[in-house]
């Protein structure tokens, strides 16, 4: 501390070691600051598809009779809130001379509400159908991703026909299966891929269009607690066996969260060369240090100093610059998540985004590796400058020091 506080020859050596503090009070807080709003991003997408899919899903044909023996096996686990049964399958929706690929997903809705958060994401309408003037029997109802009824031009009311991949034979040829159906409610879970590409039908409906004969294709399964979801997925893999496949929604977006997490190392790797930077200011201010204290050190050595004790001195100082630099740009870096968080500074178009502000998210993981790593690199920047201090002669640093 001594050392720290001494006036030295000039500003060129105070001003080095407060460039070294800044570098690394910036590094550290630009470092929190975008691995935070990463991490809200990601958080905000995770909560959009749980809310769109539930925490697990068991995969494999599923009989009624099948289904209620598997869901007394699993709702067996502590980790397990609620099930319900689904179908999912690929089916080419056309209106109006216009047609595009979807994928179909049958649901009870009694039993969905209990496992995502499907139903409070109803822009307009609900699953009763409305009939027409004259009408005796309506088509079942069908439900719309919001960007996949802009995307056709389909409001709530409209007839659509359903063409499913499997084909029908009869004595005139081969014709693909068709059935007709009425939107009857438009959604949005606020993720795009969910509201441009799928369509929700009637357990039992969805079931016989796809050829099933009444059976579900899966079992989803909420917990109460999602971050347990991967070791439960493998406790009920090994309950469930064979053929049956359990995915987590990590692993039903394996692609997503494999970018998501790509992009959070590369931002941390190139962000954390500003403390590199910083680094090497601290190695410089030493260098400069051990010359300007020469004849200190010799000295010191001449009565007795270790070289040991030469390097502790010079390693202590570089970690006193680096601890300031890192308590300052964790100050910096929460403050400036605060501003984010709290006032809208930049505006996010909210037709893309579905968020009209940026979301914040501090992780105590994240706060963990930017001290170490923001320590590690000081720690490296004073190994030198203190090995050369040390290595000093007594005699030459008393004479030309």
């Amino acid at each position: 501390m001594r050392y720290l506080k001494a006036k030295r020859k000039g500003l060129f050596a105070i001003i080095t070691t407060i460039i070294g503090v800044a570098g690394v009070a910036v590094g550290v807080a630009a470092l929190l600051t975008t691995l935070s709003v990463m991490n809200g991003f990601q958080d905000d997408i995770q909560k959009k598809i749980t809310g769109a899919q539930s925490h697990i899903v068991i995969f494999g044909q599923l009989p009624m009779t099948a289904y209620h023996a598997l869901e007394a096996k699993v709702t067996r686990d502590p980790d397990v809130e609620a099930v319900s049964p689904m179908v999912l399958g690929q089916a080419i929706l056309t209106v109006g001379g216009r047609s595009m690929g979807i994928m179909l997903r049958g649901l009870d809705p009694d039993a969905e509400r209990k496992v995502s958060m499907l139903e409070k994401s109803f822009t307009e309408g609900d699953w009763s159908v409305r009939k027409r003037p004259g009408e005796t029997q309506p088509p079942p109802p069908i439900v719309l991703g919001q960007e996949l009824a802009n995307n056709l031009s389909v409001w709530v009311g409209d007839d659509i026909i359903l063409v499913s991949p499997q084909s029908i034979t009869s004595g005139m040829g081969i014709f693909p299966k068709m059935k007709k159906f009425r939107v009857s409610g438009l959604l949005k879970t606020g993720y795009y891929e969910f509201d441009a590409t799928a369509a929700y039908a009637l357990l039992p409906d969805a079931s016989d269009f796809l050829g099933l004969g009444g059976s579900a294709t899966g079992m989803e399964v909420r917990l109460h607690d999602i971050q347990k979801a991967p070791r439960v997925a493998k406790r009920l893999e090994s309950m469930a066996g064979f053929p049956y496949t359990v995915k987590t929604f990590a692993d039903m977006n394996r692609t997503l969260y494999a970018a998501l997490k790509l992009e959070k190392m590369v931002m941390f790797i190139i962000l954390i060369l500003i403390v590199f930077v910083a680094a090497l200011n601290i190695a410089s201010n030493l260098i400069l240090l051990g010359v300007e204290k020469l004849r200190d050190i010799g000295i010191m050595r001449a009565m007795g100093a270790t070289p040991a004790n030469i390097r502790r001195i010079f390693l202590w100082e570089g970690f006193l610059i680096g601890t300031m630099g890192i308590a300052l740009g964790l100050a910096l870096g929460f403050l400036l998540c605060w501003i984010i968080a709290t006032f809208n500074i930049v505006e996010l178009p909210g037709d893309i985004y579905y968020v009209t502000r940026v979301p914040v998210s501090i992780h105590t993981g994240d706060i963990i590796a930017i001290v170490l790593g923001s320590y590690v690199l000081c720690f490296l920047a004073t190994v030198y400058p203190s090995r050369r201090a040390s290595s000093v002669s007594p005699v030459e640093a008393i004479h030309y020091g």
